[in-house]
């Protein structure tokens, strides 16, 4: 039975809501009442335009593994999540935006070095960067940024390793991604900060072409753009979803993941005086459920009617899936709104579910556990320099965290 009891465009709540700055780590409490209520409803977008919201972890999972939903960003009724992220995805597609066979093709080309034991492979090289970050951190003055010395560096300099991209133009492309994941970023902003970096990356394909070494850039250069399979554009721009999503969610989790665990002394102990592997691997899993950086949700399009949760979505209709909500239903995760690190927590939806879950999740699993399995221990007196309350969060970006995080120790 299909319940119409739905709100109207004007009487529809906006999307995204504001998180209470009394609670950094918890979704908005607009937000959560409508997960509490259960219910799919419309929600209003930037645009004016509605899509629905559908707040059940069981319903996320359902539809993102569901054909019918497509994430095909050209798609005239796809939700976007602002003005300029429209403009950039209608001017540059990425595999993740596409549907089957197109996204399945493109993602096969770059799936293997990410695989979990090419992934486990890079341990090793892993943690001599987070050691040798310790290392700088402990012989320098206090207080530190920990994004700026810490957070950002580590997946930084592993994606770049792992692209072939050069890391002493780290401040370039960290620049730019800024602007790219920046939900106030104009169209025209996002546009130009876009080319920046396929045009660089375009131009380092082409070195690659020339040159090639041992590096997913030279692979795509050599197997697929000399055989025809891929232009040389198309190499850029995947190779620009690949270093922009590399770096920027993990530092992100590095950050905020190390504020809750300042917040939560009990939590942080845990990890401080263990060296269980199982109980690391545990952790990531708990931390990445409760923080749910990805922040605007999993945004689709129905190509077909849909009964799902007492409502029909129909065919053209925007569909978002705020994982937020999802990783904290208490239907999945008993007392969700709790961060337990030897909660098993594996079942978690950050990083989607379906054919277009996170290519790089094993990565950013490994990066994490070397990070957080070593850092609390090699500096046990890590705490925050600044109040809470003066800690700069991102609520304006797609991607949750902070932009600075002074500690001392």
């Amino acid at each position: 039975m299909t319940d119409t009891s739905v709100a109207t465009t004007a009487t529809a709540p906006d999307y995204p809501m504001p998180r209470a700055s009394c609670c950094p780590f918890d979704p908005p409490p607009a937000l959560r009442t409508l997960g509490q209520e259960g219910r799919i409803t419309k929600v209003r977008l930037w645009d004016g335009t509605t899509s629905w919201l559908v707040t059940r972890y069981d319903d996320q999972r359902a539809l993102l593994a569901d054909p019918r939903i497509s994430a095909d960003t050209t798609h005239p009724h796809y939700p976007h999540q602002s003005a300029g992220a429209k403009a950039r995805r209608t001017a540059a597609r990425t595999f993740i935006n596409m549907d089957d066979p197109e996204h399945a093709r493109l993602r096969r080309m770059v799936t293997a070095p990410f695989m979990i034991k090419r992934v486990q492979a890079l341990r090793p090289a892993i943690q001599k960067i987070v050691d040798g970050l310790i290392d700088d951190m402990l012989d320098g003055p206090k207080p530190v940024d920990l994004v700026r010395a810490f957070a950002l560096p580590v997946p930084s300099l592993v994606i770049c390793e792992l692209l072939g991209v050069p890391y002493a133009d780290h401040d370039f492309f960290q620049r730019t991604s800024r602007s790219l994941v920046n939900r106030d970023t104009t169209p025209e902003e996002a546009l130009v900060a876009q080319q920046q970096l396929v045009d660089y990356l375009d131009d380092l394909v082409s070195q690659k072409l020339a040159h090639p070494g041992d590096d997913l850039l030279s692979q795509l250069a050599e197997k697929r753009v000399t055989a025809g399979e891929l232009s040389r554009h198309d190499a850029a721009v995947m190779g620009q979803l690949l270093l922009v999503a590399g770096h920027e969610t993990t530092a992100n989790m590095i950050a905020l993941g190390t504020l809750a665990l300042l917040e939560h002394p009990d939590q942080q102990a845990l990890l401080r005086d263990t060296d269980d592997p199982k109980l690391i691997t545990g952790a990531v899993e708990e931390l990445l459920r409760y923080l749910n950086i990805v922040q605007l949700g999993r945004r689709r399009v129905a190509l077909a009617a849909i009964e799902i949760g007492g409502q029909t979505i129909h065919a053209g209709d925007g569909v978002i899936m705020p994982n937020d909500l999802g990783n904290r239903d208490p239907a999945a995760f008993p007392d969700p709104d709790r961060l337990d690190l030897r909660r098993d927590a594996r079942h978690h939806v950050a990083f989607g579910y379906g054919v277009h879950q996170c290519l790089g999740q094993p990565l950013a699993r490994v990066e994490l556990q070397v990070v957080y399995g070593t850092l609390y221990r090699r500096i046990p007196t890590l705490r925050l320099a600044i109040d809470l309350d003066r800690v700069p969060f991102k609520h304006d970006g797609a991607v949750y965290g902070v932009y600075e995080l002074p500690v001392t120790w």
